[in-house]
């Protein structure tokens, strides 16, 4: 980040601990931002050499926004935002269902006066889209209000894409996107790798990208974060869909699928019974596109995304542990995989590298293929970032470099030239080839494969510090529990292990 960028973060973020004596959490403060850089960059698109309307009354622009003062101030702008939530394409999706979380009207002049004196559409983009993902992370580094589950490790992102590596012209989609940091990323190379020509540039910034996220919020930030990396229109329509992605096949299909999706097996909806409480239900989706029908929600979303990529796609995937062990529809999911797609690379990631804890994650990468009677993987490569790996959040955190030994295994310019770093001679290297039939023969074809020796268990005199051991600890406890609410749930619900994949 450039040094006048982290000024300006740390000049816009400087107010959020002002606001929070008030109550005001970093969540809401970043809403509203949002709002005012939005209405704040739509008047000066209004003014010349852009000379735009962007949909925006007389009587809720900027200009008169900043007339206000006092208790005119706060029902000026809870009127502002219910009014634009009401407009359509980009402009409503942005202030749909937003709500005034300044209640004090001297606080919120102050942000409006601050924003007021930079000009963000002059701003480079670069210096725009920083900010913004400086006070995402920052959002999610405040673990208390659980943003963190809608933010993916940039340094794992930009290593995903740098495998995939997409090509001009061609689709990408994210049916949980949070707040877009995949798109961003593949912006960033495609515009880095590729001398674009205008035909190109106009497909990047208007048909490339296409995602879902069914929270408000996040998608309000994830569409904010677009604009400002220059992907979308100010007066266009949004390219993220606030429909549950899992509800139907939408018809449309991408060259790549790069995404994280949501933490927590269960899909579940709540409902108030006869007796007036509250009950939870199991969510299954019913979809003759599906291999199995469970209520597991990441096996359902691994067949949403072999749904909706195209023949020759290719999907990079973040999936916890038990999608690669778990019986019933996991089992059934991982064989449908194995022989619809070529399921070339398995990932395993570190513990201590999400905001939510007791996520033992990998990443999955694999090529969507046509019908075919011989199963189209014919092996698994696997690379074990994870034994003997120690991150954690604040004092080791993951860095790009950290992962571009892997990449340097995947072999991006051409993965069918590949050579495995484990070996008897090199009985500690990380990347290892299985064949099919060594995969099936396994209890359930079982992809959670892992040959290193955990050093820690043989060397206590080189053990990892005392805060990273501890949060090891913590993050084995936590998705242990996880575990032992799973089969709880399996217990007290229906019990005989329909649709639920144990």
């Amino acid at each position: 980040m450039s040094e006048n960028t982290s000024s300006i973060v740390s000049k816009v973020w400087s107010f959020c601990n002002v606001l929070r004596d008030g109550g005001v959490s970093y969540g809401d403060y970043l809403e509203q931002l949002t709002y005012l850089i939005f209405l704040k960059m739509a008047q000066e698109y209004r003014k010349p050499p852009y000379n735009r309307d962007i949909g925006i009354p007389e009587e809720y622009t900027w200009d008169r926004l900043k007339q206000q003062r006092g208790a005119e101030l706060d029902t000026h702008y809870k009127e502002l935002l219910e009014e634009l939530g009401k407009k359509p394409g980009m402009l409503g999706q942005v202030f749909l269902k937003a709500q005034n979380k300044i209640s004090d009207p001297a606080m919120l002049y102050k942000v409006i006066d601050m924003i007021d004196k930079e000009s963000w559409v002059m701003m480079g983009v670069d210096t725009k889209g920083e900010i913004y993902e400086g006070l995402l992370q920052k959002n999610a580094e405040d673990t208390k209000s659980g943003a963190g589950q809608y933010f993916t490790p940039r340094p794992l992102i930009k290593a995903m894409v740098r495998c995939l590596r997409p090509e001009p012209m061609k689709t990408i989609g994210d049916p949980c996107c949070g707040t877009g940091g995949f798109f961003l990323a593949a912006y960033d190379f495609l515009t880095s790798h590729h001398r674009l020509d205008r035909e190109q540039s106009r497909f990047l910034k208007n048909k490339t990208f296409g995602g879902n996220e069914i929270v408000a919020g996040t998608r309000r930030l994830a569409l904010m974060n677009m604009f400002l990396h220059n992907i979308g229109e100010i007066d266009g329509e949004p390219m993220i869909s606030n429909s549950d992605a899992l509800i139907a096949d939408p018809g449309y299909r991408y060259d790549y699928i790069l995404t994280n999706p949501p933490f927590g097996k269960k899909s579940s909806m709540t409902f108030t019974n006869e007796e007036g409480e509250q009950e939870k239900e199991d969510l299954t989706y019913n979809r003759q596109d599906f291999w199995t029908t469970t209520s597991n929600k990441q096996l359902n979303f691994v067949q949403h995304i072999h749904t909706i990529l195209k023949t020759g796609g290719q999907a990079a995937v973040v999936l916890p542990d038990n999608v690669l062990f778990e019986g019933g529809a996991g089992e059934t999911v991982r064989k449908k995989l194995l022989e619809t797609t070529d399921l070339h690379t398995i990932l395993r990631l570190p513990t201590g590298i999400f905001y939510a804890n007791g996520v033992k994650a990998n990443v999955l990468f694999f090529e969507a293929k046509p019908a075919a009677k011989e199963p189209w993987t014919k092996e698994v490569w696997i690379y074990d970032y994870r034994t003997n790996v120690h991150h954690t959040l604040k004092k080791n955190t993951m860095k790009f470099s950290d992962l571009e030994d892997f990449i340097e295994c995947y072999n991006p310019e051409n993965r069918f030239s590949r050579k495995e770093t484990c070996s008897e001679e090199s009985p500690e290297g990380r990347f290892r080839r299985f064949g099919y039939d060594e995969i099936v023969a396994r209890d359930k074809t079982n992809l959670d494969i892992f040959w290193l020796k955990d050093k820690s268990l043989a060397d206590l005199d080189n053990l990892p510090d005392p805060d990273i051991l501890a949060n090891e600890i913590i993050e084995n406890m936590e998705a242990s529990l996880a575990s032992f609410k799973e089969i709880m749930l399996t217990i007290n619900g229906d019990g005989n292990g329909n649709g639920n994949g144990n």
